[in-house]
């Protein structure tokens, strides 16, 4: 009886001690900080997926109401300067604010798992990048709540529209530096993506061994460093016209033909990319 009686004693020894451990419960506040602080490749993917597509459903309230205006004679929703921002902001969200940053979001979820690899090269870079996108995204909508309203030259700002002679308002300079800050982002997650397929793929997995989306990926990323580079140069460029006066893209000496090419430079890739 008291061989048997000895395992009872231990195994409710053992129940009354867990029961005095205290009981850990999760916190609102540390979901929170969690999510802002995150450096796991799946958290990180789910924060581009969830932003990307609420970017979408602020894109697809512009089109609902462009097309809400051109849709009988007469009907005035939007002022005509209203109709230039919407239509500048929804060609800009579409591309850069939720097709090319959904596909960081998968990429971050999957490609890792494919190549066998415990998360990206670097995890840290990778939260970076996305923050970028998010706050340069946020500054180049933020234009709406400027006086003047968000910028209203086209998505591909051609210039002399986009000058400051012709686009003075401020909401024109938050989508220069905006895009500027979320191209940062998305250049950063490029090099993170190849960084991580050459170097953290498992044992075995050899390149012709990589499933297809991994080689997708590569591919895209080597195109996003060929491209967006361009494209935050041009950028800076042009803000440097509208503040200092460079005369970079002057339509007296061609620069508006400079524009042109600098733009679609990064333009045909980035059909590609998404």
């Amino acid at each position: 009886m008291s061989i048997l009686n000895e395992p009872q004693g231990a195994g409710a020894a053992e129940d009354s001690y867990e029961n005095e451990l205290p009981v850990r419960r999760k916190q609102p506040g540390n979901v929170v900080i969690k999510w802002l602080t995150t450096t796991d490749h799946k958290t990180i993917g789910t924060l581009y997926l969830v932003t990307s597509f609420a970017f979408f459903c602020i894109g697809g309230v512009m089109a609902l109401l462009m097309r809400a205006e051109l849709a009988r004679p007469g009907t005035q929703i939007m002022s005509n300067e209203q109709f230039n921002q919407a239509f500048t902001m929804h060609g800009t969200i579409m591309l850069l604010m939720f097709a090319t940053p959904l596909f960081a979001g998968f990429t971050n979820w999957i490609m890792p798992l494919q190549i066998g690899a415990p998360d990206v090269a670097f995890p840290r870079l990778n939260m970076f990048a996305y923050w970028l996108y998010l706050f340069g995204s946020l500054i180049a909508v933020g234009g709406f709540l400027t006086p003047q309203g968000a910028a209203d030259f086209g998505w591909f700002a051609y210039s002399p529209l986009s000058d400051a002679v012709r686009s003075p308002g401020v909401g024109a300079d938050m989508w220069i530096m905006g895009l500027a800050f979320s191209g940062f982002g998305t250049i950063l997650g490029a090099v993170n993506f190849i960084t991580t397929i050459i170097c953290m793929r498992a044992p075995g997995m050899t390149m012709f061994r990589m499933p297809i989306f991994v080689w997708n990926v590569l591919l895209t990323a080597v195109l996003v460093l060929l491209a967006f580079p361009v494209l935050a140069a041009a950028l800076f460029a042009l803000e440097a016209d509208r503040k200092f006066g460079a005369h970079v893209f002057d339509a007296a000496n061609g620069g508006a033909l400079l524009w042109q090419h600098l733009f679609w430079f990064f333009g045909h890739p980035e059909v590609y990319i998404i």
